[in-house]
């Protein structure tokens, strides 16, 4: 049975929805040939894989996982002392924390953090968290500072923090650019243990089965499908 996750824009505003994430695949993903070269299947005489990235699952996965919440505004950005100054026509579209807050993040870049304002509420059943990411595979002028958020509790907007990639960059951030990959997971209990000679038995029957077919051997015989609507 699928569950259900709900968007609710407070501002009554769904000028750019959230979507699915398999709908919002990136340009460069497709326009990658499946082959290298652009060769239909063929394995090359040295044995070697003749698949692009095109044909990984778990980048293919990494892509379509969840769904994707969008900027929803222009943003303009310029620079005023050395440092970037964000403006924009209408909506709370940013706001700040200083960098006090996070003095050690391996993203600071002397500047403070801008933090997207997102209208969107987000709701999932009982017992589902969300993890927040950098939409995955994608290229972007900012980056967001990752989070997890229970929010089968807490059913309010969540804002990203964000830094630029390049804290000189000067340009229009469109309304509509992919501003952060959310992906619904259920909470469980785990412990960890390292593998005996049982695993290592296990995992030479899978690397075994796994070179039994020359094309889309994981894709056919371990890899499961993924449904986000």
């Amino acid at each position: 049975m699928s569950k259900e996750i709900i968007f609710t824009n407070v501002l009554g505003l769904d000028f750019f929805p959230p979507k699915p994430a398999v709908k919002e695949v990136p340009d460069w993903y497709r326009d990658t040939s499946e082959y290298i070269g652009n060769e239909v299947k063929k394995v090359p005489n040295d044995g070697s894989s003749s698949h692009t990235i095109k044909k990984c699952m778990p980048v293919f996965d990494a892509i379509t996982s969840g769904y994707i919440l969008y900027t929803q505004v222009d943003v303009q950005v310029t620079q005023q002392d050395n440092l970037p100054y964000y403006s924009w026509a209408s909506q709370h579209a940013i706001d700040f924390h200083p960098i006090v807050q996070a003095p050690l993040h391996p993203l600071k870049n002397e500047a403070p953090y801008p933090k997207w304002m997102n209208p969107y509420a987000i709701a999932t059943p009982p017992g589902y968290s969300v993890l927040f990411t950098q939409p995955m595979h994608r290229e972007s002028v900012f980056t967001i500072l990752e989070g997890v958020v229970d929010t089968d509790q807490y059913k309010a907007p969540v804002n990203f923090p964000f830094v630029l990639n390049d804290v000189k960059w000067e340009g229009i951030i469109p309304a509509g650019t992919p501003m952060a990959q959310i992906i619904p997971f259920k909470r469980e209990s785990w412990k960890h243990k390292i593998g005996s000679n049982k695993e290592r038995t296990e995992l030479d029957l899978v690397i075994k089965k796994l070179k039994t077919l020359l094309f889309n051997s994981y894709k056919r015989q371990f890899w499961t499908s993924k449904n986000y609507r």
